[in-house]
Parts: structure tokens; C-alpha cells; sequence
């Protein structure tokens, strides 16, 4: 497969997955917005999601209405909804040949939908959850026909470890981001909904209910956001499937490129697989994180170098 289109299938998932995680954070935090929650703030949002922090968060004046504006449909903000899908549709368009017909019309259904002049109206007057749900479900669509369509080949493999690695560096930053708030206000410690949010925006809280009986504690959380082989949004899932999805790129004419990799993605693996929330704790939780992101974008680096031709 010529490193052009590798890079196209890679790129294209990882926007895809960017935009389900972002909406459906979105989603979550603007339900807790009006739950009347004094300190409410959308800045760690806008620091995850669109590389901006406090100055962003001050000029958008923590208005939940105008950070959903810039977050879907800010044309000047890179990392906007529209903007990201925008890239995505470029990249398939550059791989048109190599996917389903039915999924390329997902994908523009997808366009379309966010590029529609009334859903400005509808973030801005109506319910914009509503809003919200209409567009996770178009990525809901496309994750659906991308898995009963694709060819089991190369290319799904890129699109797959692509998705997977977007998947596994978001929910680092959101647990990173989440626990170190507590620093600043140890209560939260304490906060039923704190925690509720930062599940649902993962999508792990039906699964939290089930496997944990004794209530809301960080270190459950902790286990199930990181440690979790059986939860979809952890982080040892993403990397497992990272490799799994990498394995099947061996081929002969790639063997020390392949070796490389496969032993970093590899160590990576370990390093999450043989630790434990006693032992994350003890090494410090954001430093633990700030490594496992490092190593991730590491993976990402690594591909670009050697799968990509530095595209």
C-alpha cells in the first residue's frame, strides 16, 4: 500500500474518533452546566479539545451557548467539529477507490449534517443536546458501516490503529485533566456527579454500575479508565487493539521497521498491563499518565517515519 494512503485511512479514523469523543464530552458537559453547579467551568474542555486554555475560556466568557458554537461550527478554531470532518472527508476523498461506496456516503452524510446552516440555529435556540445526538449518531453510522463494509486488509488496519491511538491519548487527557482538578479542590473527591460526568463522558458509566457496587471511589475509576481489558474507552483496550491491528501489517519487506515498532507499542502494552491502581498511586498518577502519552505519541511519530514517508 503506497504511504500516502496509509496515512489517509490513519488520519481520516483518528478525526472521526476525535469527533466522537469531543461530542460526546460536549454532550455531558453541557448537561452538567446547567445543573446549577457554582464553579462550573468549560475550560478544561476547550484545553483538551481545542489546545486552548484559560484566555480562550475568558473570551468565550464560560457562555455554555458560544463554547458550543466554537467547539462544532467555529471555523477559526482548528479543532471545531466542522473543521475535523472536513479533513476527515479530504482524506477519504484521497482513498475514494479504496473504501465501500456506502461508507464514502456516510462520511458525506456526516459533512453535510455539520456544515448545515441550521444547526447554528439549533446550538444557539434549541435544545442542544438534541443537536449533539443527531451528529454521534451520524458516528455511530459510520463506525457501524465501516465495520460490516471494509475489506479485512491493510487499510482497516491503518484506520483501526488510528482510531485506537486517538481513542487511547483522549482518555489520558481526560483522566488526566479530571483527577488534577481534584489537586485544586480536594471535594470534588467527594462529588457524586463529578465522577458521574467524568464516566458518562467515556461512555463507562452503565458499565461502573455494573461492576462496582460500593459507590463512587477514584481508585475504581482509576482501574477502570486505565486497567479495564473489558472496557471499549480504556486505555489498555486501545493499546491491545493497537497491537493487534499492527501484527497485521508484518510483512517481509518491512521486517526492521516492523521490529521497531511492534517492541515499542509492545513496552507500551507492558508498562499499562503490568501495573495496578496501588501502583499507579504510588508513582503519581499524572506523572504515570504523562509517560503513557508520551509513549503514545511516540507510536504516532514512529508511524509517520516509518509507514508514512513523513507525510
Amino acid at each position: 500500500m503506497l504511504s500516502r494512503v496509509a496515512a489517509s485511512f490513519y488520519w481520516l479514523s483518528r478525526y472521526i474518533e476525535r469527533s466522537d469523543g469531543m461530542l460526546r464530552m460536549l454532550k455531558i458537559n453541557y448537561a452538567s452546566s446547567q445543573d446549577a453547579m457554582q464553579e462550573f467551568t468549560w475550560e478544561p474542555v476547550i484545553r483538551i479539545f481545542a489546545g486552548s486554555g484559560e484566555e480562550e475560556t475568558e473570551k468565550l466568557d464560560n457562555n455554555s451557548r458560544a463554547v458550543l458554537k466554537y467547539m462544532v461550527i467555529g471555523k477559526d478554531n482548528p479543532n471545531s467539529i466542522v473543521n475535523i470532518i472536513t479533513l476527515a472527508r479530504e482524506n477519504a476523498r484521497g482513498v475514494q477507490e479504496h473504501i465501500p461506496k456506502d461508507l464514502w456516503q456516510c462520511l458525506n452524510e456526516y459533512y453535510h449534517t455539520v456544515k448545515e446552516p441550521r444547526l447554528e440555529r439549533a446550538l444557539q435556540r434549541e435544545d442542544p443536546i438534541g443537536t449533539l445526538d443527531v451528529l454521534i449518531k451520524q458516528v455511530m453510522l459510520y463506525y457501524g458501516t465501516a465495520e460490516i463494509t471494509m475489506e479485512r486488509g491493510e487499510g482497516r488496519s491503518f484506520m483501526n490503529i488510528g482510531k485506537y491511538l486517538e481513542r487511547a491519548i483522549q482518555s489520558v487527557d481526560i483522566l488526566d485533566t479530571k483527577f488534577g482538578s481534584i489537586d485544586d479542590n480536594p471535594d470534588l473527591l467527594t462529588d457524586t456527579s463529578y465522577w458521574k460526568h467524568l464516566l458518562q463522558s467515556l461512555g463507562g458509566y452503565e458499565l461502573y454500575l455494573k461492576t462496582y457496587r460500593e459507590g463512587f471511589e477514584s481508585s475504581n475509576i482509576l482501574e477502570q479508565v486505565v486497567l479495564n481489558n473489558d472496557f471499549p474507552r480504556s486505555v489498555i483496550y486501545s493499546v491491545n487493539n493497537i497491537q493487534r491491528y499492527f501484527d497485521r501489517l508484518k510483512d517481509d519487506s518491512n521486517l526492521e521497521d516492523y521490529r521497531e515498532m511492534s517492541f515499542q507499542i509492545g513496552r507500551l502494552q507492558s508498562r499499562i498491563k503490568y501495573s495496578s491502581v496501588r501502583t499507579i498511586e504510588e508513582e503519581g498518577l499524572h506523572l504515570f499518565l504523562t509517560q503513557i502519552r508520551k509513549e503514545l505519541y511516540g507510536i504516532g511519530n514512529s508511524l509517520n517515519e516509518h509507514y508514512f514517508a513523513n507525510s
